[in-house]
Order: structure tokens, then C-alpha cells, then sequence
């Protein structure tokens, strides 16, 4: 009965560092899989910056995102359902010589966008 008892009393004792010692090391493995998570992350940031330092890419960006072009090219932009045509780089024809004050420019946008 004594043996039962010290037994007992010896499984109470070492549950607690047990347990502790288990959480401890459920909570290395997190941490490792998260640091693994992150060092992926950074090389694809890295590899994301890499590409971006190309003035090649840069270029391309430009050209497909902002629409921007290079002197000679042809430019067609679609307004409306109609096309509207221009070499990059020149200005519409239609160039207003005298701008107009303020207040007219804001009453034409008043009244263009009442329609």
C-alpha cells in the first residue's frame, strides 16, 4: 500500500514538468514552422525587389499599366466606342489658345456633367 502511495504521489509530482516540458516543446515546433513561413516570405520579397531593379521590367510595367509609350509609337485609345488615334508624344490639334477663367471652367464641367 506504501509503494501504491509513493508511486501516486511521484506521478502528481512530475506531471506538472511533464506537461510543461511537452507545451515547451509543441511550442518550438510552432515557432520553427513560423520562422520557416517568414524566411519564404523574405525570399520572395527578395526575389520580388530583384525583378523591379530591371529597367527592362520597369519599361514594360509602364507600358502595359499607365499606358505609357515611346516616342513613334502608335497610340490607340478607345473613347466612347470610338477610337481615337495620335503618335505618342504630340498634342491634340485642338489647343485652346486663350484658357478661360475659373469660374467658366467650372460652370463647363457643371453643365457637361449634367448632360
Amino acid at each position: 500500500m506504501v509503494f501504491v502511495g509513493l508511486l501516486l504521489l511521484l506521478s502528481l509530482t512530475l506531471a506538472g514538468p511533464v506537461r510543461q516540458w511537452l507545451d515547451g516543446r509543441a511550442e518550438i515546433a510552432r515557432l520553427a514552422a513560423e520562422s520557416t513561413a517568414y524566411d519564404e516570405r523574405i525570399a520572395d520579397l527578395q526575389a520580388e525587389l530583384e525583378r523591379q531593379a530591371d529597367p527592362a521590367w520597369t519599361a514594360r510595367e509602364a507600358r502595359e499599366r499607365l499606358a505609357y509609350v515611346l516616342p513613334g509609337d502608335r497610340l490607340v485609345v478607345v473613347v466612347d466606342g470610338e477610337a481615337a488615334e495620335g503618335d505618342a508624344g504630340t498634342l491634340p490639334d485642338a489647343v485652346d489658345a486663350a484658357p478661360r477663367p475659373w469660374y467658366e471652367e467650372l460652370l463647363g464641367s457643371v453643365a457637361g456633367a449634367d448632360g
